[in-house]
């Protein structure tokens, strides 16, 4: 619970003086208040005195609002801290659930650097097909590159002659391989971690799933390459090598 009696130095505050060192309204310091999310002010007289834990919290409230808590969410927050949670891992459990898995980010791209990439397209309905495939994206009527890797291995191909329709048929199967792949690891935690747990999530538990969550991130990785590695290796031994071989030994490849 918020501490309302003046701090060691002193320092109090009015509440026009708390809502301006917060940066909000004073009407939203009485909107907190009324919804329990603030405590009440020490009074002195017919003044409301507020602490520096009052300011602390305010601030708290306006950083939540900002990662886009509702105040519901935020009083529910509140009160498993008041209970005795540790509000720094209910962050931190969240950072890790809703955090971004890649470094790479999504990038503008037009028309003309999509001719640079893939060549003149003449057929509009390829834009269309890049986008099913997961290569590009259209947001408020900008292309951009959902994964730019994705888009320069696309382009790689395609200038050493591979057809860019038969192309972006490959690329939405890939796009579709992985999703089922991340389907069935964040399944598995599902199922067998977070639903046999508590609502809300026991103290105990959120530091634990958050190191969970964030193992998963180099362990997924690190098994789906492997395994892609291996399946490669598989296929261009079978389908490639065999052949090669068959013509070294018919002349062919002199």
């Amino acid at each position: 619970m918020v501490d309302a009696t003046p701090t060691e130095d002193g320092q109090d505050y009015r509440i026009d003086e708390l809502a301006r060192e917060a940066g909000t309204t004073v009407r939203n310091v009485r909107a907190y208040q009324d919804r329990g999310l603030l405590p009440p002010p020490r009074r002195a007289g017919r003044v409301g005195l507020y602490s520096a834990a009052h300011l602390a919290r305010l601030r708290l409230i306006g950083e939540l609002l900002g990662r886009g808590y509702t105040l519901s969410n935020i009083g529910e927050m509140v009160g498993s801290w008041e209970r005795g949670q540790d509000l720094s891992e209910l962050l931190g459990l969240e950072s890790a659930l809703i955090g971004p898995w890649t470094d790479d980010r999504a990038a503008p791209v037009d028309a003309e650097q999509l001719s640079q990439l893939f060549g003149e397209i003449d057929d509009p309905r390829v834009v269309d097909e890049a986008v099913t495939a997961g290569l590009i994206e259209v947001v408020d009527g900008e292309m951009r590159m959902p994964n730019p890797k994705l888009l320069e291995a696309a382009a790689i191909l395609v200038q050493h002659g591979m057809p860019l329709a038969e192309l972006l048929v490959v690329a939405k199967s890939v796009t579709e391989a992985t999703e089922q792949i991340a389907t069935a690891f964040v399944g598995l935690i599902v199922r067998n971690v977070f639903e046999p747990l508590e609502s809300p999530i026991p103290s105990s538990d959120i530091r634990r799933l958050a190191e969970l969550v964030r193992q998963m991130r180099p362990l997924a990785k690190s098994v789906v390459d492997a395994e892609l590695a291996r399946a490669m290796e598989r296929r261009i031994q079978a389908e490639m090598g065999e052949q090669f071989i068959r013509d070294q030994k018919s002349g062919r490849g002199s």
